[in-house]
């Protein structure tokens, strides 16, 4: 399939040939053989789906907003594991990156669980393997190994407690050891190591790309172009946006504050799309993206094509992990679920 000026083609559903020239000229959706589809109509179809086969679709908040509107749940990575954990569905449809349908996967091994975009990866995610940390657990083997969410199953099985940024600072102060090794993101690992200053804390080289290349100087160009609005970010950016911050959450409590709070006009400092989505749902409020750098290339790799031909069996991936890796990983996000 392709979008061509907002309409999709949809060759799958065409007939053959046009059956009437008149219906041609008509509806002017049947050319050359190619059915097209509008927005709404693609996302009637894929709702229509849903039902017969009996799928539940997760969306991250950062995908595209034709996307969401059409979810079952729409949140952060693992808030949405834990909802597709409960769901009755047998089969579960990630609208995501791949660290989230592993983690899907990881929470419900009994269910067939899909992404939508086999590209859509997460460089935070994948920048340390497996292998590599077992390494550094060597040289720091009375350090306690905390992970973000956002790794991959494999590197999950070599850690002991999984934490996201909502819950890091919490789950590290209830560690009973006060050494710890925090991985992927240095940024958020600097956020929680300020909040637990009586604890040690080993870092190693990584984070987000798109919230990693945020500097004070977009911070300060921001609030000239928006003054009198209150300045969100997410714990994954640097330390010197962070410390500018109004507020400092996860995408959750970024919405969740923007929401609740009197105050009209906010800067948004993580993926632009949240600022997209508040707008549709606070029309009353104004929000402003910190900077147009913060795109996320990966989510944005999934489309509403990308869902249809996935229910229709003709894209994405079904995610597959072997009965290890489940296992091993699963300790330590069900450590975070215990001090959590």
């Amino acid at each position: 399939m392709v979008r061509v000026s907002g309409r999709y083609l949809c060759e799958a559903e065409a007939p053959t040939e046009p059956t009437s020239g008149t219906i041609a000229r008509k509806n002017n959706r049947i050319l050359k053989g190619v059915f097209k589809m509008t927005v709404k109509e693609m996302q009637e179809k894929i709702l229509q789906l849903k039902k017969e086969k009996d799928i539940c679709i997760l969306a991250h908040s950062y995908v595209a907003r034709e996307i969401i509107e059409i979810a079952d749940y729409t949140g952060d990575s693992f808030q949405l594991s834990v909802l597709a954990e409960k769901t009755d569905a047998k089969t579960v449809i990630m609208c995501g990156v791949r660290f989230m349908a592993e983690t899907v996967k990881i929470l419900s091994p009994e269910k067939t669980v899909y992404i939508t975009s086999p590209v859509a990866g997460c460089p935070m995610a994948e920048q340390m393997s497996k292998e590599y940390i077992e390494e550094i657990k060597k040289e720091y083997p009375d350090y306690t190994v905390v992970a973000y969410i956002n790794t991959t199953a494999a590197l999950k099985t070599v850690c002991d407690v999984c934490v996201t940024s909502a819950s890091a600072v919490q789950i590290v102060k209830k560690l009973s050891n006060d050494k710890i090794l925090f991985i992927p993101d240095c940024n958020l690992g600097d956020f929680v190591a300020k909040q637990v200053p009586e604890k040690t804390f080993k870092f190693v080289n990584g984070g987000c790309p798109i919230h990693g290349q945020i500097t004070a100087e977009d911070v300060k160009k921001a609030r000239e172009y928006y003054p009198d609005s209150l300045l969100l970010v997410h714990p994954e950016c640097k330390p010197e946006v962070v410390a500018e911050a109004d507020y400092v959450g996860s995408t959750t409590g970024i919405m969740k504050f923007a929401k609740e709070s009197d105050h009209k006009n906010f800067i948004i400092g993580t993926e632009i799309s949240i600022a997209e989505s508040l707008q549709y749902e606070c029309p009353d409020k104004n929000f402003f993206a910190l900077s147009p750098k913060l795109i996320c290339p990966d989510m944005k790799a999934t489309t509403l094509v990308d869902l249809y031909n996935t229910m229709m069996g003709k894209g994405g991936e079904e995610i597959t992990l072997d009965d290890e890796t489940i296992e091993k990983a699963k300790k330590c996000i069900d450590k975070m679920l215990e001090l959590g």
